[in-house]
């Protein structure tokens, strides 16, 4: 192996990942092991949950392992029996300890969907979408034993576009976390070539600004549910926000006496429109376009363009007002 290929150790679980650790095995980096986490019990008939990075790993014959913890102590010896150069950490679903981050000789960099500081934590493409933000980004950071607050190496910022999924966001950010995995890589390799190992590593990359720190924590399904009080903007970044889990909801009682229809709400548009007074949030609204479901909102309306109900396919929303003989007045949510 040329001097300038790595011995990497890869660690990582979700999609995000795999883009990443695609290019670093494309640039013919030594990759004695992908760790990943361990797959969950089967509780359906639908099979065991998606494994994007065990997928990867085993099309092209890396060698896999999936410790219960990677900070335990046979999983940190086994760390170290593979005497590697670098960890890169991305969508992997655990913090490593210090000792675990000791185990390479230049301890580990992770890729993490945002611009640290801002969302460190385990949902930061979601609550960026939910928090309205018109710009993102990816970081790689030099880790340390803090959650996502080491020293950042590289990024790289893009706009968020007005109809963007946060699973579409991330998928997108995904390939451009590609560049900026490559770039930290470097960067270690041109700065730590010649570290003699029996000092501490040199600081390298920005420090992070405590004062803008913002945590991203995961998301719930009850904070998916759809105040018709919020604005018009609010409910429009909550639905693409939360896709593609857990998907933004409401109800609709269609029929007296019967429990409400859970609606999974897929595709609205904004309209701010002060004609719409405070009586009619959460109400169907008389449109000129006929069969359009435009509910009212703390703003305006929204217009939902697409909806699922609960054990239904996806459908047009004009589709499902239709079928149940909706009328201007019906409310939606629970009465």
């Amino acid at each position: 192996m040329s001097s300038d290929k790595l011995r990497i150790v890869l660690m990582g679980t979700g999609p995000f990942a795999v883009p990443s650790f695609e290019a670093i095995r494309a640039a013919g980096h030594d990759i004695p092991v992908v760790i990943t986490r361990p797959m969950p019990p089967v509780k359906s008939r639908g099979g065991p949950p998606p494994a994007p990075v065990r997928d990867w790993a085993t099309e092209h014959g890396l060698p896999i392992e999936a410790p219960e913890s990677i900070n335990d102590s046979e999983a940190v010896e086994r760390l170290n029996e593979f005497a590697a150069d670098l960890m890169v950490v991305c969508d992997y679903g655990q913090i490593l300890r210090p000792p675990a981050l000791a185990s390479s000789k230049w301890g580990g960099i992770n890729l993490h969907g945002s611009l640290l500081p801002a969302y460190r934590g385990a949902a930061p493409v979601q609550r960026a979408l939910l928090s309205g933000d018109e710009e993102t980004g990816v970081s790689v950071i030099h880790m340390t034993p803090r959650l996502d607050g080491g020293p950042i190496l590289a990024t790289r910022r893009t706009p968020i576009s007005s109809t963007e999924t946060a699973g579409e966001l991330e998928e997108r950010l995904s390939q451009i976390g590609v560049d900026a995995t490559l770039e930290a890589i470097t960067l270690l390799q041109r700065e730590l070539i010649n570290h003699d190992g029996e000092q501490p590593l040199p600081a390298l990359g920005s420090v992070q600004d405590a004062s803008k720190v913002s945590k991203a924590a995961r998301l719930s399904k009850a904070e998916a549910e759809i105040d018709w009080s919020k604005s018009s903007r609010h409910i429009d970044c909550l639905v693409r926000g939360m896709q593609p889990w857990p998907v933004a909801f409401t109800f609709a009682e269609t029929k007296p006496g019967k429990p409400p229809i859970r609606l999974a709400i897929r595709k609205v548009t904004p309209v701010v429109d002060a004609a719409v007074g405070p009586n009619q949030i959460g109400c169907l609204l008389a449109t000129e376009t006929k069969g359009e479901m435009a509910i009212g909102c703390g703003d305006g309306r929204v217009i939902v363009e697409r909806l699922q109900p609960a054990g239904k396919n996806e459908m047009d929303a004009a589709e499902f007002i239709r079928g149940h003989r909706l009328e201007a007045g019906f409310r939606f949510g629970k009465n």
